[in-house]
């Protein structure tokens, strides 16, 4: 089955070349030129990834993205024409899974694609036999991809879950940024280890009582991180 991508930006030169090229591969495509027309096809569509401007007419990139976010966990890509790291971060504090500056390389847009919607990297070392994990409170439904804490569901992003599945199916296995970059998002991934770091503070942030003494994501300093139920 093809992948449905949505588009979002206002410059409609750079969204016909993105879809030209995505359809190229065999993707579907859906357009949206502002940030009202992206909520609403969002709302209205299941897609598989979206790629979202920043600067957008009516609402911004941003707004989009935790708006969005308040009902799906679809991978988002931010695009963003400035090279500030704080409007990097910032996107990814917003719930989304990876940025690209402009102006960029169309492979580089597809490359992170695929790099986002590849699914299984990493889970070698999971047990197969367990589609459900409970640690305490927390429980991890493999299969059906969610999440529960004392019972109530928690809407992770798609790296968010792949993170925390990694850790929770290796407990007590230290990992490395360097060695979650490459297994989570891939050995292709152009990105940096500040992407994990953020993914890190944000599951804290919502399976975490005290995300400043956490009782499941714990940091061993100067290693990396690793999970104890």
């Amino acid at each position: 089955m093809s992948k449905k991508v949505l588009v979002v930006d206002d410059e409609k030169l750079i969204v016909k070349g993105i879809r030209f090229s995505l359809e190229q591969d065999g993707m579907e495509v859906d357009c949206a030129y502002d940030g009202e027309e992206a909520l609403e096809k969002a709302k209205e569509n299941e897609y598989d990834i979206i790629l979202l401007d920043v600067m957008l007419p009516k609402f911004t990139g941003f707004e989009v993205c935790q708006q969005v976010r308040e009902f799906s966990s679809v991978p988002i890509i931010m695009l963003t024409a400035k090279g500030d790291d704080m409007d990097k971060i910032l996107g990814l504090e917003y719930g989304a899974d990876d940025y690209i500056t402009k102006p960029f390389n169309i492979l580089e847009v597809k490359a992170r694609i695929k790099a986002i919607l590849r699914r299984g990297t990493g889970k070698e070392e999971a047990k197969p036999d367990e589609s459900q994990i409970t640690c305490g409170e927390l429980t991890l439904d493999l299969e059906g991809r969610r999440l529960q804490i004392s019972g109530e569901e928690i809407n992770l992003t798609a790296k968010e879950f792949d993170v925390l599945e990694l850790l929770v199916t290796n407990p007590n296995k230290v990992y490395g940024r360097e060695k979650l970059l490459s297994m989570v998002w891939g050995e292709e991934y152009p990105g940096d280890v500040r992407t994990v770091d953020v993914h890190i503070r944000r599951l804290r942030e919502k399976i975490e009582a005290n995300p400043s003494e956490p009782r499941y994501v714990h940091t061993k300093w100067g290693v990396g991180y690793y999970f104890q139920g």
